[in-house]
């Protein structure tokens, strides 16, 4: 469909003729949303890891015929009938601009593990007031990625679960074990005390996480964009790391800067 407006149009409107019209690209429209209490998941890797998650509760499937197949080829088992839909219907739930592939589940929330849950974990990750879904979903993606066993997040000043989220995690939501704590603080003095040395990643920290200690079990822990850790979350860390780079660029992205700590600490758990 052409929105550019024609010339007899454009002369009703006052302008003149000739002048080129300023054409504006079209965002594509929000969705309506699923129900309250329930959240919509999509894409087909997503769909695919959410519903081989047996924690997951899952109300509804729904897909195209070619999104169907395609999961069928790879074996998916659906724990309720798809029921099958197009495209528009899809996007009427969860906005033109998602890349859903044709697949969309209705599904509620994970319940978040509780902090006495980590048993044997080595390498946690630790957000503080973290909101943006787009980095949180890198962030977990990248956890799973390079092998850390659990995030924590607060419960409030945080990105919630949603398909946004999902989406750029891209399956990590269902493989990473996730813990809400109220009180971030209180809670890494707990991991302290169960032999977790916390880390703190700081732009101005006095050395960097190559020579940092980091023990056999590690907490990492990053700030917001901008703000970075809170004064009481810097408290409750055994030390404060930088992590160094080349460029004349000096500061990263949260989620980059997660990937790379992640790598380094993993590494020296390795070795160790």
């Amino acid at each position: 469909m052409n929105d550019t407006p024609s010339p007899r149009h454009v002369a009703k409107a006052g302008r003149h003729p000739t002048r080129p019209p300023i054409v504006q690209r079209r965002r594509g429209r929000e969705g309506t949303g699923a129900p309250d209490g329930r959240l919509f998941l999509y894409g087909l890797h997503t769909v695919e890891v959410a519903l081989a998650n047996p924690r997951r509760v899952i109300h509804a499937i729904y897909a195209t015929r070619n999104a169907q197949a395609r999961l069928e080829e790879r074996g998916v088992v659906f724990p309720v009938p798809p029921q099958q839909v197009d495209v528009k219907w899809i996007d009427a739930r969860v906005g033109e601009d998602a890349v859903h592939q044709g697949v969309l589940v209705e599904t509620r929330p994970l319940e978040p593990v509780e902090l006495t849950d980590l048993g044997r974990a080595r390498l946690v990750l630790a957000l503080d007031q973290v909101t943006d879904p787009h980095n949180v979903g890198a962030i977990m993606r990248s956890a799973v990625a390079l092998g850390a066993d659990a995030l924590l997040t607060t419960t409030r000043h945080s990105a919630n679960e949603t398909g946004v989220l999902a989406k750029a995690a891209s399956g990590a939501v269902d493989m990473l074990t996730h813990i809400e704590v109220v009180n971030l603080a209180r809670s890494l003095e707990t991991l302290r005390k169960e032999g977790f040395t916390v880390v703190g990643l700081d732009s101005e920290g006095p050395a960097p996480l190559e020579a940092t200690e980091v023990g056999p079990r590690t907490v990492l822990v990053l700030g917001a964009e901008g703000k970075g850790l809170r004064p009481v979350t810097r408290e409750a860390c055994d030390h404060l790391a930088r992590v160094d780079v080349p460029g004349p660029i000096k500061s990263l992205n949260v989620s980059n800067a997660a990937v790379l700590a992640l790598y380094v600490v993993g590494r020296r758990h390795a070795g160790a």
